[in-house]
């Protein structure tokens, strides 16, 4: 029979099997860097990569004690919409009937903010790529960050969207990488969401 004494033990070897896993699979990818300098992998494919083994490590991130917390709160999430909004980023919301989701971060919403808003920084990369290349832009393996930079130097983006948008994607950066979510972020992606990819989708389209 285990003694109840030594369940926390248990745990913690538990935790520092995890820990020590997590940094050997980042000394194998370093490795493959080094093996394979030439070998890209995109931001997307990585945010991919970090959704799939994010329920794996959510035990270690939940093990992290930082400064004030950290947690993606609701209403900085509304500021960031907003911000989006004054500078023009935003599609006018429009009425449709009740049809199948047309994003797959619509899909998990309610059941995992965190991965809704992940999915929604996978197609706000997206339409980036696309816009830098419908401009004309060679985007090459570019971070997001890198994306919206080259974006703002070309004037396809203005200082006030870059600023907007590298907000909106601080958060969202934060919740692929475990930070707690407010609940309520669920309806800020399907709200928020939509209307910011089609207000992208419209300015790709644009010769």
């Amino acid at each position: 029979m285990t003694n109840a004494a030594d369940q926390p033990s248990t745990a913690s070897g538990g935790l520092k099997r995890l820990r020590q896993a997590v940094t050997l699979g980042a000394l194998l990818l370093a490795l493959v860097h080094v093996i394979w300098p030439d070998l890209a992998i995109d931001a997307a494919t990585l945010a991919l990569i970090v959704i799939a083994i994010l329920p794996w490590i959510t035990p270690l991130v939940k093990s992290l004690e930082l400064p004030g917390g950290w947690k993606v709160e609701f209403q900085e999430l509304q500021k960031a919409a907003s911000r989006a909004e004054t500078a023009g980023l935003l599609a006018s919301a429009v009425a449709t009937p009740a049809l199948a989701p047309e994003f797959a971060f619509q899909t998990i919403a309610e059941r995992d903010p965190n991965l809704a808003l992940a999915g929604l920084r996978i197609e706000l990369e997206k339409r980036l790529v696309r816009l830098a290349q419908s401009k004309g832009l060679e985007v090459r393996s570019y971070g997001i960050g890198q994306l919206l930079r080259l974006l703002t130097k070309h004037n396809v983006l203005t200082q006030e969207e870059q600023s907007a948008l590298a907000d909106m994607v601080g958060l969202l950066n934060s919740a692929v990488h475990g930070a707690a979510v407010d609940p309520r972020a669920a309806d800020w992606a399907m709200s928020v969401g939509p209307r910011l990819l089609a207000s992208l989708d419209q300015r790709g389209s644009q010769q």
